[in-house]
C-alpha cells in the first residue's frame, strides 16, 4: 500500500475518532442521565406492581385481575420512563408516539377478537358470576369451573375433558350456576291405585339418608303429572356434579330397589284392539 492510501485511512479513522469524542463530550451526561431515569422507572415499576398486587390480596380481591392490574402498572410506568428517557437524549418522541399510535390502531384491528375475550375476562373477574368450583352450563355446555384465565375459561367434567370457553361466549349470555352441584330429575309413572303418600314419604326418607345426594341442596318427591295411564311421580335432587352419572345410576337402583320392596305397580301403555265381526284373523 502506498503511502497516499495510509494517509488516507489514517485520515479516515481520526474523523471518527473526532466524531466519537464530539459526541460522547456532548451527549454523554445526557446518556447516563437517560440510562439513569430508564433504570429508576424499572426499579419503581417493580415496586408499584407489587405494592398493587399485596393491596389487592389484602383486600381479597381475585387473584388473576390482581395479576392484570399489577402488570398494567408495570408496563404503563415502564414506558412513561422510556419516554423521558428518550426526551433527556433529545431524541423527539411526537413522531413515534404517532406511529405507536397507528401501529395500535391496526393492531386492535387485527386482534379485536382477542381483546374482546380480556374485556370479558375482566368483567367475569369483577362481577365474579361464578368462581372456581362452580358448575356452569352456558350454551349447552357443562361442568365444574377449574380456572378463569382473562382470555378463556377452563371447565372439567365427570370424564376428565378440559373444555376451554373463550370469556366472550359467557359474556352476555344466559349463564346457569348450580354451584358444587348438578340437578338430577327424574320421572317415573305409577298406577292410581298406589298409596301416593306413603310412596313419596318412603322415597323422600331413601334420598334424604343417601350418601350421594346432596342433602343440603334439598329433595323433592311429589305428583308431577296425570296422564291416561297413572300418575307420573317426579324426584328431584342434586349430586356432585364429578359425579353426576355414577351417583345418578346408583340412586336410580337405589329407587328401584325401593319401590319393588314397597310392591309398587308401575304404569305400562295400554292398547285397545277391537276386532270387527267376521274378520280374518
Amino acid at each position: 500500500m502506498d503511502q497516499a492510501g495510509l494517509d488516507k485511512e489514517l485520515a479516515q479513522l481520526q474523523q471518527v475518532y473526532q466524531m466519537v469524542t464530539e459526541f460522547l463530550v456532548n451527549y454523554s451526561f445526557q446518556m447516563v442521565g437517560a440510562a439513569i431515569i430508564f433504570v429508576l422507572g424499572l426499579w419503581v415499576a417493580a415496586k408499584a406492581g407489587n405494592l398493587v398486587k399485596k393491596k389487592f390480596e389484602t383486600h381479597r380481591i381475585d387473584q388473576t385481575l390482581g395479576n392484570f392490574v399489577s402488570n398494567l402498572v408495570r408496563v404503563l410506568i415502564i414506558i412513561m420512563a422510556g419516554i423521558i428517557a428518550l426526551g433527556k437524549l433529545g431524541i423527539s418522541i411526537t413522531p413515534m408516539v404517532a406511529a405507536i399510535g397507528a401501529a395500535s390502531l391496526g393492531a386492535g384491528l387485527a386482534i379485536q377478537g382477542m381483546l374482546s375475550n380480556y374485556a370479558a375476562g375482566v368483567t367475569i373477574i369483577v362481577t365474579r358470576p361464578f368462581v372456581i368450583g362452580n358448575t356452569i352450563e352456558i350454551k349447552g355446555v357443562s361442568g365444574v369451573v377449574e380456572d378463569i384465565h382473562l382470555g378463556f375459561t377452563e371447565l372439567t367434567n365427570e370424564e376428565g375433558e378440559r373444555i376451554t370457553i373463550p370469556n366472550k361466549h359467557i359474556v352476555g349470555e344466559i349463564l346457569h350456576n348450580s354451584q358444587a352441584c348438578k340437578l338430577v330429575d327424574t320421572r317415573f309413572t305409577i298406577s292410581y291405585g298406589t298409596d301416593v303418600e306413603t310412596l313419596v314419604a318412603l322415597l323422600h326418607d331413601l334420598l334424604q339418608n343417601s350418601p350421594q345426594v346432596a342433602r343440603e341442596r334439598g329433595v323433592q318427591v311429589g305428583i308431577n303429572d296425570f296422564t291416561p295411564m297413572g300418575m307420573e311421580i317426579g324426584v328431584r335432587y342434586f349430586v356432585a356434579t364429578t359425579r353426576y352419572h355414577q351417583d345418578k345410576f346408583e340412586t336410580n337402583m337405589a329407587l328401584l330397589k325401593q319401590l319393588k320392596q314397597s310392591g309398587v305397580e308401575m304404569a305400562c301403555p295400554l292398547r285397545e284392539i277391537h276386532v270387527a265381526p267376521g274378520a280374518n284373523l
